[in-house]
């Protein structure tokens, strides 16, 4: 299985493009979400809102980029959640026509590995209630949910999960 490394988004021009694409290739959590329009993804409101989110205090976008570097995911990650302390996967997207290939499961293997290193007990996130796919992928990989609210910033209902990291 070929390596994939988590590099920081630098904003490039070319890195922009390459993620917008990804956003594009995933029509079905754009219109879930209800953020970006799935048939005219706006790279200008995109790039604002990842700038706004890696400029965020204790936030971090990753992308994902494969042997040949080229980028097949996105990864927002929240060190240290004000209500409860632990690290969140505010995100985690891999390229539409890359699913069912393992790489969200060695993604999120990667983020997990990450913050056993550095010692911590357990990570989250949240699961829109209307992507059921995502949800069982979390669960297969040993996530478990424990608690059910809306999101922070859109107010859409979610599922928080937990994984333990010990």
């Amino acid at each position: 299985m070929s390596p994939l490394t988590l590099t920081p988004l630098r904003f490039s021009s070319q890195e922009m493009a390459e993620v917008v694409q990804l956003y594009a290739s995933n029509p079905e959590y754009c219109r879930a979400a209800g953020e970006y329009d799935p048939e005219d993804v706006p790279a200008d409101r995109i790039e604002a809102d990842l700038r706004e989110e890696a400029g965020t205090e204790g936030c971090e976008v990753l992308l994902a980029r494969d042997e040949r570097d080229r980028i097949v995911g996105l990864v927002c990650l929240l060190d240290r959640h004000p209500t409860d302390g632990h690290p969140w996967i505010g995100l985690l997207l891999v390229h539409g026509s890359l699913h069912r290939q393992r790489i969200g499961q060695r993604l999120a293997g990667l983020v997990e590995e990450r913050y056993r290193r550095e010692h911590r007990d357990g990570i989250r996130l949240a699961v829109l209630e209307n992507r059921p796919a995502s949800l069982a992928f979390w669960g297969s990989l040993g996530w478990q949910e424990i608690d059910r609210r809306t999101d922070r910033q859109y107010g859409r209902p979610c599922i928080v999960m937990h994984k333990p990291l010990s």
